[in-house]
């Protein structure tokens, strides 16, 4: 879980993710997207793919990434469990009346 909340940490990231979410892109279609360095959005996917946030496949020369969702799990049941504990009290508050 650390790894993947020290990658989401950064907004470039959290970007690349959202590109990523729906469907496959190259990485130069990555690049494509931001005014930062072809090897800074190099790093930036290697982060993601070492923190399992992203696949990635080859096709000939090309790598395509696409988002994990399920990389992510560890970090939602940790959050759902400060949600599931407001939701409990919030109960408890109408129920009193």
């Amino acid at each position: 879980m650390e790894t993947a909340l020290r990658a989401l940490s950064d907004p470039g990231r959290r970007r690349i993710l959202t590109l990523v979410r729906d469907e496959e892109h190259s990485a130069g279609e990555i690049a494509a997207e931001f005014t930062v360095s072809w090897p800074a959005v190099s790093q930036h996917l290697r982060v993601l793919k070492e923190a399992g946030l992203v696949t990635e496949r080859r096709e000939g020369t090309r790598r395509l990434y696409r988002a994990r969702p399920e990389g992510l799990d560890d970090v939602r049941a940790f959050l759902d469990e400060f949600w599931d504990d407001k939701l409990k009290r919030l109960k408890r508050e109408v129920e009193r009346g």
